[in-house]
């Protein structure tokens, strides 16, 4: 099936726009639920430090906001002020070029999720089990992780203002222990044996810790899925863009860097969870209890609930689009009265990713980020479409440089999104080459999308533009 497009002066038929009055997220609930979307704070992040060392381990953790978060919000904050539809990054490929793309784009983020979505209830059931090993006994872990995706199912049906609000609590919860991680190593020099040990490389590398590096700055165009459901999107986006830029650049950089001032070889980072037992060392026992470990591992459980639970709210927003579209079956479109929230999509995405828990994709991160990276090079690609095909359409910020500066900004982020595919070619999976397994999902969205055509199982509607200026409150 192809694309059509149309004048813009025809009226917009794909998201209708409701005038019920509905809770809506506002610019710190977004920050929190954004932050969440892309990092969970500290964690995961260990592996940067052990295979690269302080220096470039920071180095890293420094520069990849200037080249690839910050282009990304940058592209983020252009579209999602000038295009505050349902589905987000979707709508906006879909409206640039048309339906074929837009439906790749879904396939790709969708297809992505699969490898993302197993991980943060898996990270929840790491640091329970630290603090009660019952839960690494039989299934109960797997009990434990289907109790988290059903919770955040919950709390995602509940409405979006529940979800953000949540956010932010988890946000001041987690970040809590390394504050004071950051505020007690200057005292503690001392408490560390060998603070002068070289740092241990390990084979991770330079590349590699590029590449983690790159896994825990991705997935800012998650927060444009909801854009209907934010309070005056085009202000809001770009400054929570910025915003969360900022603090997920902190939250990595501080402790580490407080480490390093403490005397704290690398080498005490030698896989994820270290954070727990570096912390424990830090801040000593009181009467037996490491207090500092134990919020360190409560934080863990909190950053992996957080993830899922955001990504949740998210992701479930595609279907919706979708479903409006034509691109997916209506039942998807369905709605709660009170909250607007797409309970179907919620309660059928979050089945589906907990069938897939277990799977031990968290070592994967080149084809995560390989998929991710080819639906994010589409969103580049479609700024700079929309700036050639409708210059006039109101922006509420826009990238710098004009022309220029729209295709230069996606400039990095495809060099380091090249780096990762060649990376790739390392990894397997199920036998095959991740590289190949990543071009056949790609591919496969291709032929479903041709297939269900000459099916008429999808049934999508004409790409009309949209009078977006309706959705801006005073």
């Amino acid at each position: 099936m192809s694309s059509i497009s149309l004048p813009a002066e025809f009226p917009s038929r794909v998201a209708p726009i409701t005038k019920r009055s509905i809770a809506k997220l506002t610019l710190w609930p977004l920050v929190a639920a954004t932050f969440f979307m892309v990092s969970g704070g500290t964690y995961g992040t260990e592996e940067i430090i052990h295979g690269a060392g302080y220096g470039r381990g920071i180095l890293i953790l420094l520069l990849l906001p200037v080249f690839w978060s910050l282009p990304t919000a940058f592209m983020i904050g252009e579209l999602s002020s000038a295009l505050p539809a349902a589905g987000g990054y979707y709508a906006w490929v879909r409206r640039a070029m048309g339906n074929f793309w837009g439906f790749q784009e879904a396939w790709l983020s969708l297809a992505a999720s699969i490898f993302d979505m197993a991980i943060y209830p898996t990270l929840f059931v790491f640091y329970l089990k630290q603090m009660s090993p019952w839960f690494g006994v039989g299934n109960h872990g797997i009990y434990a992780g289907l109790l988290v995706v059903a919770t955040c199912a919950a709390l995602n049906v509940a409405g979006i203002r529940v979800v953000g609000l949540t956010s932010l609590w988890l946000f001041f919860l987690l970040s809590a222990p390394f504050a004071l991680v950051v505020l007690l190593a200057p005292f503690k020099t001392g408490t560390f044996a060998d603070p002068h040990a070289a740092p241990s490389i390990t084979g991770l590398g330079l590349v590699g810790g590029v590449l983690v590096a790159m896994w825990n700055y991705m997935g800012w165009d998650n927060a444009s899925t909801i854009a209907q459901e934010v309070e005056r999107p085009q202000r809001t986006y770009p400054r929570a863009m910025i915003a969360t830029v900022i603090l997920v650049a902190l939250s990595y950089v501080l402790p580490f860097a407080a480490m390093y001032l403490a005397g704290a070889p690398s080498a005490r980072f030698a896989e994820d969870g270290s954070w727990a037992t570096v912390a424990g060392t830090l801040g000593g026992t009181v009467r037996g209890f490491e207090w500092l470990r134990f919020l360190i591992v409560l934080g863990g459980m909190m950053s992996g609930f957080g993830m899922f639970n955001a990504l949740v709210m998210s992701y479930s927003r595609l279907p919706l689009a979708m479903a409006r579209d034509g691109m997916l079956p209506k039942a998807f479109a369905k709605t709660g009265k009170r909250t607007n929230t797409p309970w179907l999509a919620i309660v059928v995405c979050a089945a589906c990713w907990a069938l897939c828990l277990g799977l031990g994709f968290k070592r994967l991160v080149t084809l995560d980020i390989m998929l991710y990276g080819a639906s994010l090079m589409l969103e580049f690609v479609t700024l700079v479409v929309l700036r050639i095909k409708e210059p006039g359409l109101k922006r509420g910020f826009r990238v710098p440089g004009g022309l220029t500066g729209a295709i230069l900004t996606g400039v990095f982020p495809l060099l380091l999104l090249l780096l990762a595919v060649a990376e790739s070619d390392h990894e397997t999976l199920l036998g095959m080459n991740g590289l190949l397994f990543g071009a056949l999902i790609i591919a496969a969205g291709f032929l479903v999308y041709l297939v269900s055509g000459k099916l008429n199982v999808l049934r999508a509607k004409p790409v009309f533009p949209e009078k977006i200026e309706e959705l801006e409150t005073a």
